[in-house]
């Protein structure tokens, strides 16, 4: 396997990222002639995580890219056929897969809620369906930490948040992270393989190791200053905080950097830091907190003298909610006859709704009024005028295979969090409180 650090991804194929049953139906489909049919796919969750007023949509650059990857290797067909998967002839026809439909969606960094058609795939059945686990376990994922990481920066109230969270989370699922808690309005990450990546910001000094390995704090301090300036952050609770700033000061001066509290009562530490800092002269050095945050832990500190928050588990793990609960369903599928036909699920709490969907969001005095769900038939849809002050909320990421490049690479991901902020301001104030609730805007759907 290597690694292309322009396009920020694995270059290796991502054919066996998924389910075995997607490769067994693709197997049958071939052989009963109904694999041709073209099908519409949508992604979409029936609720939000308990208590939350919106999601983050995140992933779908990353998606982008990881189904120009979906081509199964020699290697690949070699399993399948060894693990008598599907049959020869379905291993011919998977030696030149290629997606070769179209994708529509929501904006990367766009808020969603239940129901919301997050996602539209259009192709033939035995392209579509392979994608299905892919598709879902990039979304979920993403899009979990992106709305965990846009609570947090919401209760940072400007205050720079960064991701310190690799270490509590799969290697591969830590570069995902931090490329999502940038969706979600953070500013930095600790990993490097995702500043890498995705040329991101990285952060980071010592840790309490590089104090306990020297003679004393002052040594340790003088050797990281003397490594990277006076400008450089220092961690002060190694021992007795009081004390470490006293020595960071005398050590670096007033242009001291900054300093890191790691443990304690936040709030109080760092009001008493702030104090002694200034008292000792080093006014502009800043006070960086970590040591498992949370957005309601970030909002406690709003009043305590903070500048910046560098956040692990909590974010990694979506702060309690690690999955949107997305799900990938059949829509739409052409008939026997030509014929595009609207079908759904009929399970109880499980119901589906039938046809294609187009998705708009209506305003009152510049604020979200409510998400409008259309769904019906294609010729119904292209002949549906919305009124002029709903906005559209599909974009197309892919046409005929070919994946749109205003939605890749570096830039790409800069506007999609600058969208996440645009977004969340349009809607209602209560999308920013943290306390249980609705979501903040209702999702009215319409059948045409």
């Amino acid at each position: 396997m290597t690694i292309n650090a322009n396009e920020g991804r694995q270059d290796m194929s991502t054919a066996l990222l998924t389910d075995m049953y997607e490769y067994t139906m693709l197997d049958a489909a071939l052989q009963d002639g109904t694999a041709d049919r073209r099908c519409v796919f949508e992604v979409y969750t029936r609720r939000l995580p308990a208590g939350r007023r919106y999601g983050v949509v995140a992933g779908t650059g990353r998606l982008m890219e990881a189904i120009r990857a979906f081509r199964p290797t020699q290697d690949d067909l070699r399993f399948l056929a060894d693990r008598h998967i599907v049959s020869q002839p379905t291993l011919k026809w998977l030696e030149s897969y290629r997606f070769s439909g179209s994708i529509r969606g929501y904006r990367e960094g766009e808020t969603f809620f239940p129901n919301s058609p997050i996602l539209q795939v259009e192709g033939s059945f035995a392209e579509c369906t392979l994608l299905e686990t892919l598709i879902l376990s990039i979304l979920n994922y993403d899009s979990a930490v992106a709305s965990a990481a846009s609570r947090m920066v919401s209760a940072a109230n400007g205050r720079p948040c960064m991701d310190m969270g690799a270490r509590r989370a799969n290697e591969w699922a830590a570069v995902s992270a931090a490329r999502s808690a940038i969706v979600g309005g953070f500013t930095g990450t600790s990993n490097l393989q995702a500043a890498k990546f995705y040329d991101l910001p990285a952060i980071g000094t010592a840790a309490h190791c590089f104090t306990l390995l020297h003679d004393c704090e002052r040594d340790a301090f003088v050797s990281q200053i003397q490594a990277f300036g006076k400008n450089t952050t220092l961690l002060t609770d190694t021992y007795s905080i009081e004390e470490a700033v006293k020595t960071a000061v005398e050590v670096a001066g007033p242009d001291l950097g900054g300093v890191r509290i790691d443990s304690g009562d936040l709030a109080s530490l760092a009001q008493r830091v702030r104090n002694q800092l200034d008292a000792l002269g080093a006014r502009k050095a800043k006070i960086t907190v970590t040591n498992d945050l949370d957005e309601y832990a970030i909002a406690s500190l709003q009043n305590a003298p903070v500048d910046s928050y560098g956040v692990g588990t909590q974010l990694v793990t979506g702060s309690g909610a690690p999955t949107c609960s997305m799900v990938y369903k059949l829509v739409e599928r052409e008939g026997s006859d030509g014929s595009m036909v609207p079908v759904a699920k009929r399970s109880p709490n499980k119901a589906s709704v039938p046809g294609r969907k187009l998705a708009f969001r209506s305003y009152e005095y510049n604020l979200a009024s409510a998400e409008h769900v259309i769904s019906g038939s294609e010729g119904a849809l292209n002949t549906f005028q919305a009124p002029d002050d709903w906005r559209d909320l599909l974009v197309s990421y892919m046409d005929r295979g070919e994946a749109n490049p205003e939605f890749l690479g570096h830039d790409a991901l800069m506007r999609a969090r600058d969208h996440r902020a645009q977004s969340l301001a349009e809607l209602p104030i209560g999308a920013m409180s943290l306390m249980n609730g609705e979501p903040v805007i209702p999702s009215l759907e319409q059948m045409l």
